[in-house]
């Protein structure tokens, strides 16, 4: 059985084993049968949509067009955040619980039967209604966050730029994720804000897509309508290759998209050149689905780095910025990355999920003369953002 199902198949275990929970502390609530059937309502339609992908994976990834996007918000905001803290929360009590009535029992030396109390009753009531009311209040706050990204300037010193490059602007734009969440009008506000920057060079590293391929004829049209001055170059990330890796490598390349897949190009950029290096997301011969690690990243710079030229200022673009370390190691001097969406949750800069799954996760990272710049993504693949602003990294380097 696919990971996916299995995974699928846990959260299910969970939204039923939280219903039956939630179900039974619920009976001893004033209008129980009111409690009982809101319950029922908001984990029966969970476990639908669970359901739906199971069955059919591929029309599920194409319902945003039709389906409420709250709706989804809710979902993921459930599933990835409330309902593994609830989960938490409940076997916690029922440890406490367990010891308390254990120690009574000692201490009287016979069983004592529970007894609910009109309080008992109040903190069962809030402790059943709490979770889907934290979920309901992340989908307020997270659905009129998709329509907001903010410009994000950074001037950098590069060791060995050449001096006809100082000044030299980059517009670099990541993890679009055309498909579940992007809104009516989103997509030209992306295009008119980078071509606004008037950058010499437009890089994208990564996810153009979210998870279906019915959505890439968007994309590509946003691709297209990106007007650089010198130069554009796309990557592709791992949200790009989920149904076909092929298909989408294919597809770009069809409309005429410089998508650098373990490849380079080089642009006169003032009188200079400027090599920018592509690395694929995975291995070639496998899974190119897979998460990356160091032996993918290996393989690609091993294709990569006999093809620089000599005398052209190289930047690397890696989706998954834990490539910097060996581009690093080989002496490149700057990496674009994205992927990270800057920890989409945090609760400060150090504190979050960014620094829990990734060594570097937004802004800007080195090591000696080598540089690393991690974007935040201007789109999402999960709804809620917090201190994690999506973002487009307007660049200028500057000779060090």
């Amino acid at each position: 059985m696919p990971v996916v199902y299995l995974i699928l198949l846990a959260v299910g275990l969970g939204d039923v084993a939280w219903w039956r929970w939630a179900d039974r502390r619920s009976t001893v609530l004033p209008r129980r049968v009111v409690w009982r059937t809101l319950i029922a309502l908001f984990i029966g339609s969970q476990l639908v949509y669970l359901a739906y992908f199971v069955a059919a994976p591929k029309s599920a990834r194409r319902v945003h067009p039709w389906l409420p996007m709250p709706f989804i918000a809710m979902v993921y905001v459930w599933h990835l955040l409330v309902l593994p803290a609830s989960l938490i929360g409940v076997g916690a009590s029922k440890v406490v619980s367990g010891t308390k009535r254990l120690l009574t029992q000692i201490a009287h030396g016979s069983a004592v039967g529970p007894v609910v109390s009109r309080r008992q009753a109040i903190l069962g009531g809030a402790a059943v209604a709490a979770p889907p009311l934290l979920t309901l209040a992340g989908v307020a706050r997270a659905v009129p966050q998709l329509d907001h990204f903010r410009i994000r300037p950074m001037d950098l010193r590069v060791p060995g730029l050449p001096p006809n490059l100082d000044g030299l602007r980059i517009a670099h734009v990541s993890d679009i994720h055309v498909g579940r969440y992007i809104r009516r009008g989103l997509l030209p506000r992306i295009v008119e804000a980078t071509n606004q920057l008037k950058a010499d060079l437009v890089l994208f590293t990564g996810d153009l897509i979210d998870l279906s391929l019915a959505d890439l004829d968007r994309g590509i049209e946003v691709m297209k309508q990106l007007d650089p001055r010198q130069g554009l170059a796309i990557i592709e990330g791992n949200h790009d290759l989920i149904e076909d890796p092929d298909a989408f490598d294919g597809r770009m390349k069809a409309a005429g998209l410089p998508l650098l897949v373990d490849e380079a190009m080089t642009i006169a950029v003032r009188g200079e050149r400027v090599q920018l290096l592509g690395m694929r997301w995975g291995t070639p011969g496998a899974d190119r689905r897979r998460h990356a690690g160091e032996a993918s990243f290996r393989a690609s710079l091993d294709r990569l780095l006999p093809r620089r030229e000599s005398g052209a200022f190289p930047i690397v673009l890696a989706h998954h910025p834990h490539a910097f370390d060996m581009v690093a190691a080989a002496g490149l001097p700057l990496t674009l990355s994205g992927h990270t969406h800057g920890g989409q949750l945090m609760l400060s800069e150090a504190v979050g999920f960014g620094p829990v799954f990734f060594r570097y996760w937004s802004g800007l990272y080195r090591k000696g003369d080598s540089q690393l710049v991690v974007s935040n993504g201007v789109g999402n693949w999960f709804p809620l953002r917090v201190q994690a602003p999506a973002e487009i990294i307007a660049l200028t380097l500057h000779a060090a």
